[in-house]
């Protein structure tokens, strides 16, 4: 039986969980078991606040998995303080943020740890690109630096 709150959380946000045996579609998860270690162990404004960051984005709609759902929420606890100064602009960093191709680096690693950590990091890069002490610099060999 599904937690009631991830259900209702997951349908406000227009995600659905399907069976564990289905291959996940857009905007939907089989990762139940990982939301409810999330929302038992962090809380449920954490959660919503996971699940907002993953559903209120262009980018991140794809591939809704255990890796990433761990690898946001280790990420909501520790920028924190970003969140809520800055919630507009949390979103937007993760908007122009390529997870589906950083999920497919990370892919590569065994273990859910290792691929949770990585992905997390890779994540965390470019959130210190946006908020860092740095942010406003740019950097020279940046790969995302446009050309004219």
């Amino acid at each position: 039986m599904i937690d009631p709150r991830v259900s209702a959380l997951c349908a406000e946000y227009g995600i659905e969980i399907i069976d564990g045996r289905a291959y996940p579609d857009i905007r939907q998860t089989r990762a139940v078991v990982t939301m409810e270690r999330i929302l038992r162990s962090r809380g449920e404004a954490h959660f919503r606040m996971v699940i907002s960051t993953l559903a209120e984005t262009e980018n991140n709609q794809g591939q809704l998995d255990e890796y990433l759902f761990w690898a946001v929420s280790d990420l909501v606890e520790a920028c924190h303080g970003i969140i809520e100064e800055r919630p507009t602009e949390w979103l937007e960093c993760f908007d122009k943020t390529p997870v589906g191709q950083l999920q497919f680096i990370a892919r590569d690693l065994s273990g859910i740890t290792h691929q949770r950590h990585a992905l997390a990091g890779m994540l965390y890069e470019r959130v210190v690109r946006v908020f860092g002490p740095n942010a406003a610099q740019g950097d020279l060999f940046d790969e995302r630096r446009r050309t004219a």
